[in-house]
């Protein structure tokens, strides 16, 4: 159901983006396709979470051994860097359209407006119960809400030509709507090219996960320690944990109480720790000192 659901919201936001955009050339309005454009990044903002649940479900194998869980953020790299270059080109057109003062055709700006402000609505209620449990989903259900809000702007716009002839009101909105873009898919772009570079998490730091480390009795050091992000929602750490004399089992019952540590209070469910024992390596850095004499 759930994916019915998404196929439902990309399918009414791919209607209403083409429809804004014939409206839009009809009636002279480019605030009509700004926000036809806007639509169009949620049906692919909609697309991508709905093919990222197809493909996450996928197991690992012989060339994803982390199977393909990062399809999603290239997906959104893509997708903003275009959204991006969509929003400078509409404001490039907007000032151009600033000296021509074209006469616009209000009631067309209004209708579709509206109609867009119904769609932004019902896309919101398709995804509302599936937002409540995927950052992913809720990331659309919060962009729709904000689309409804440009759609009264636009909506606005169009009243104002009809009541005064005020069409400059249709270009401010343009560039309100291109602003907001820019100003959204920076912040989402900046996240996105963060995960692939295999960034700390924005939440903890490495130093601090070494210090709660650290706080495990048996635990003397750590060094080499690396966390990143897989995605969205997966968390991955590395480090050698340097230990005290302790046979296997001791071990591995040291390595249980870390990987708790890790799971709990950081929300890292896949880690990879080296056990160094210091006396072990005391000796061996001597035998080495001594074979070189």
């Amino acid at each position: 159901m759930s994916d019915a659901r998404l196929w439902w919201a990309v399918a009414v936001n791919l209607l209403l983006t083409v429809a804004q955009v014939i409206g839009g050339g009809l009636a002279g309005s480019l605030a009509l396709v700004a926000d036809a454009l806007h639509n169009l990044n949620d049906a692919a903002s909609l697309g991508i979470a709905l093919a990222a649940r197809r493909i996450s479900r996928r197991p690992p194998d012989r060339l994803r051994t982390f199977g393909y869980r990062r399809a999603q953020i290239i997906g959104a790299l893509i997708n903003l860097t275009a959204l991006i270059l969509v929003a400078l080109y509409l404001v490039f057109e907007a000032v151009l359209r600033w000296f021509e003062r074209n006469p616009i055709d209000g009631w067309i700006v209004v209708w579709l407006a509206g109609l867009a402000l119904a769609v932004d609505l019902a896309t919101a209620l398709l995804t509302y119960t599936m937002s409540r449990t995927s950052l992913n989903i809720k990331a659309a259900f919060i962009h729709n809400l904000s689309d409804a809000l440009a759609s009264v702007g636009v909506m606005l716009a169009g009243t104002l030509i009809l009541l005064y002839e005020w069409y400059w009101t249709d270009l401010a909105v343009t560039l309100l709507i291109s602003a907001y873009i820019l100003w959204q898919s920076v912040g989402m772009l900046k996240e996105t090219i963060h995960i692939l570079m295999q960034g700390t998490p924005s939440d903890v730091r490495a130093e601090e996960i070494a210090a709660a480390l650290e706080t495990v009795a048996a635990v003397r050091e750590l060094h080499h320690v690396h966390v990143w992000q897989i995605d969205e929602h997966h968390r991955s750490f590395e480090g050698h944990v340097v230990i005290g004399e302790a046979s296997l089992p001791e071990m591995e019952c040291i390595k249980r109480d870390l990987r708790a540590i890790l799971a709990e209070r950081f929300q890292i469910q896949h880690s990879t720790l080296e056990v160094e024992i210091a006396e072990q390596l005391n000796g061996i850095a001597c035998a080495r000192r001594e074979h070189a004499h």
